[in-house]
């Protein structure tokens, strides 16, 4: 991996904006975006979820219909004003929302890849992190985020599939450090959907390390249990399981922590 894409922020602005991203999808990019918020929200923080993927998980999963939103982030893309377009969500307070909708399909090939950059500035000090949930791809979209953003985190699972793009992630964070944004910071690795029991994943945990690092890897893990999909499927935050998401929720608090420390210095 490159080294420019680990450089750490210069700028003296506390960094609050984070991509969280991979090219191949189903990895839990959402998971682990919404998981964060929900552990931010539970620590009394404030966290703004930004939406960049035209499937508009994140959205429904938080209470909002991409295709009936009338101002996106699409329309930001276009001009409108972020503030324009954030919306309160089902999880209380401590969790908004710049919605997808499908017309951000049209902004995913080209458009000035700092407008985004320079919306949500106009919004970040509201809250205590800015959480972009990037489409699992490496076109203008993510670029656009990872152009935002003051840091990136980049999901994966061990698996095979999972671990066969990441270099190519890699080389984009590092081309948008050379050509757009050289506060950008690659935080971490957060491993998603780890079996309590498994060679494989052993195998394919070990042949990340070796990629990008012992160090880039976060830990805990999370670990795989039906509950965080019944969390999605259900639209409610994984902290409201009480007991019977304790061992994830822990998980998220700790990642979180981890986070916010990091965004702090």
């Amino acid at each position: 991996m490159s080294g420019t894409a680990l450089r750490a922020c210069q700028h003296g602005l506390m960094a609050r904006i984070v991509a969280v991203l991979n090219q191949k999808g189903g990895v839990g990019k959402t998971t682990v975006t919404l998981g964060l918020a929900s552990a931010a929200a539970t620590a009394g923080q404030r966290v703004l979820v930004v939406d960049l993927d035209p499937q508009g998980s994140s959205s429904w999963v938080l209470g909002v219909d991409p295709r009936e939103v009338e101002d996106s982030l699409a329309e930001v893309l276009g001009r409108l004003p972020a503030s324009k377009a954030l919306v309160p969500t089902d999880w209380g307070d401590g969790v908004w929302l710049l919605p997808s909708s499908p017309r951000l399909l049209s902004r995913d090939h080209g458009g000035s890849p700092t407008r985004l950059r320079t919306a949500l500035h106009e919004v970040a000090d509201d809250f205590d992190a800015v959480l972009i949930d990037c489409p699992p791809s490496l076109g203008a979209l993510t670029a656009a985020g990872l152009t935002a953003a003051d840091h990136a985190v980049i999901v994966v699972e061990p698996s095979e599939l999972s671990l066969r793009g990441i270099t190519g992630v890699a080389d984009l964070i590092d081309d948008v450090w050379d050509a757009q944004n050289p506060d950008l910071e690659l935080a971490g690795v957060i491993v998603n959907r780890v079996p309590a029991v498994s060679a494989e994943a052993d195998r394919r945990y070990e042949e990340l390390t070796r990629i990008v690092g012992k160090k880039a890897v976060w830990q805990p893990v999370i670990p795989q249990r039906v509950i965080v999909n019944q969390a999605l499927g259900e639209r409610t935050p994984i902290h409201g399981y009480g007991a019977r998401s304790a061992e994830v929720s822990e998980v998220f608090d700790k990642l979180w922590a981890k986070l916010h420390r990091l965004l702090k210095d």
